[in-house]
């Protein structure tokens, strides 16, 4: 997963017409930790698609800008555009984010 270090270099991976996955998250996190745990195996399993992830303390006003209220959350991009968002709430096992990939990527 690449780690995104500025606003400009989001807006430009945002732009992709394949769909982007973005991870925010922190490091304070526990949270954040625990999926970091489970996530290698689904990056394997939808590896066709490009993940990237945010450090929501990092790049100020991006997380609400999107509407990050919570971390860690997986928001997925197409051509600028947010497309979906799973929230923190639901990204606590690999079943809730397999879920959420399924239904939005197939």
């Amino acid at each position: 997963m690449e780690a995104i270090k500025t606003e400009e270099q989001f807006n430009e991976i945002i732009q992709s017409d394949k769909p982007v996955i973005i991870k925010f998250f922190a490091d304070w996190c526990p949270d954040c930790k625990r999926m970091d745990m489970f996530i290698g195996d689904i990056l394997e399993q939808y590896n066709e698609y490009n993940w990237y992830e945010v450090n929501s303390d990092e790049i100020e006003g991006l997380a609400q800008k999107f509407e990050v209220m919570g971390i860690p959350s997986l928001l997925i991009f197409q051509n600028g555009e947010k497309i979906a968002h799973r929230h923190s709430a639901y990204t606590k096992t690999p079943d809730d984010v397999l879920e959420f990939l399924q239904q939005q990527l197939g």
